[in-house]
């Protein structure tokens, strides 16, 4: 990767790897910056990252997901292209969720998840995520090592979810197995047969969820699931079944994926900073702060993609209408000019809680709140439960020449293995 001009980051495999010298390349051509191969605009600046999530009326979400892949479906005439946008949107990616969608849809779908993440709900999925954390290190804690992704972070994300969601109890390890989170002991595969859902994840939970509000609808229920099935728009109709769904189903996708790679992350870093751990001990209320720089430091989210609605300005640079952004979340939290030192994991830094690893704007991850909960009781009740957790010189090599391995994607930043020894307490 010594070429970093000639570097095409949608397919280069080295940079799917670490994308950190090539973001600092794109950084040094500026805060904005047209890559040549796609004719996207990479925005690696914190400041203008923000202005971009934040002027909806000139960028639009609609390909979020995908970015430049598949190529527009139509092309761009004149200085707003907001009416051919909103003609071929049902042509974009996962166009039917809240994710890729833009106001006054968009406010229409999170209003009915705001009816859900309410503060006692949240409360409540706290006080069963504390159990699930001990459940969930019971299975493996005496054998003094793990593989933490398959064993501990995916199960456990997989499952707090579906508290949160209220998924009845006896369903919740079949959808565990299901979405490849592993099957706990006694887990049966049932209708499922197997099958695995992990080519088209979002409608294997579309149709769980259906079911689950379709039969609260003909039979209500003082729980969840109840709630969302009698939840209407602000202006007091009522959505269609799919469209109650689908905000909860994106928002248990998503949050297993963050929520996977950030404690992932967070435990790599106590197993290649032992320092941490006894400071974390000592002092818990550090655990937070530690959090949130892990998620600054190895942003679950490498990029996030919008589409101009309206010929603009950015950082100084004129984008037409038509083009793609790609707004470098992994490059603005590691932008000097808003955090110093910033290739550093600090404990101190002050400002740590204004990255964007979730967002911002109206498209701020929903379930922030609960991938913050989740990070910081895994990482006490690791450190209340373990000793002297290290990553495997077998697995990864000896420090300070680690081998791990993440995702080949352009997209997300997560490792596909952790392997980790420890002393049982």
């Amino acid at each position: 990767m010594s070429d970093l001009a000639s570097v095409d980051y949608f397919t280069d495999q080295a940079v799917a790897q670490d994308p950190y010298d090539y973001y600092e390349y794109l950084r040094a051509q500026g805060p904005v910056f047209r890559e040549p191969h796609h004719g996207v605009v990479a925005v690696t600046g914190y400041a203008e990252v923000m202005s971009a999530f934040k002027d909806v009326e000139s960028f639009s979400a609609v390909n979020a997901i995908g970015g430049p892949f598949p190529p527009l479906p139509f092309e761009p005439e004149g200085d707003d292209i907001s009416a051919q946008i909103d003609a071929h949107r049902h042509r974009f990616p996962i166009f039917e969720h809240m994710v890729v969608m833009d106001p006054p849809e968009h406010d229409r779908a999170r209003s009915l998840l705001s009816k859900l993440l309410t503060p006692r709900r949240l409360k409540e999925n706290e006080d069963y995520i504390w159990r699930l954390a001990d459940r969930q290190l019971d299975e493996f804690i005496t054998n003094g090592r793990c593989e933490f992704l398959s064993e501990y972070a995916k199960p456990f994300a997989t499952l707090a979810i579906t508290d949160l969601l209220g998924v009845p109890e006896d369903d919740r390890q079949e959808i565990r197995h299901a979405l490849g989170a592993g099957r706990a002991p006694g887990a049966t595969v049932g209708a499922l047969n197997g099958d695995p859902v992990g080519r088209n994840p979002l409608k294997y939970l579309d149709d769980i969820f259906s079911a689950y509000i379709a039969e609260r609808r003909r039979n209500p229920r003082n729980d969840v699931l109840g709630g969302m099935a009698s939840a209407v728009y602000p202006d007091g109709s009522t959505p269609e079944l799919l469209d109650v769904v689908r905000p909860a189903t994106f928002l248990f996708a998503a949050g297993q994926e963050t929520v996977t790679k950030l404690l992932s992350a967070a435990v790599q870093t106590l197993g290649d900073r032992p320092q941490f751990q006894q400071q974390l001990r000592d002092d818990p209320t550090l655990i937070s702060a530690f959090i949130e720089e892990s998620l600054r430091m190895q942003s679950p989210t490498k990029v996030d993609f919008r589409l101009a609605r309206k010929t603009a300005s950015l950082g100084g640079v004129h984008i037409p209408a038509g083009t793609v952004l790609m707004l470098c979340l992994g490059a603005a939290n590691r932008d000097p000019h808003k955090f110093d030192d910033p290739h550093t994991f600090r404990l101190d830094r002050k400002n740590v809680r204004e990255h964007i690893a979730f967002g911002r704007g109206i498209h701020t991850c929903a379930g922030a709140p609960l991938a913050r909960v989740e990070g910081q009781i895994t990482v006490k009740r690791l450190l209340d439960r373990m000793r002297d957790i290290a990553i495997s010189d077998a697995a990864h090599g000896s420090a300070p020449d680690r081998r791990y391995r993440y995702e080949p994607t352009f997209l997300l930043r997560g490792l596909t293995e952790l392997h980790i020894e420890f002393t049982p307490v």
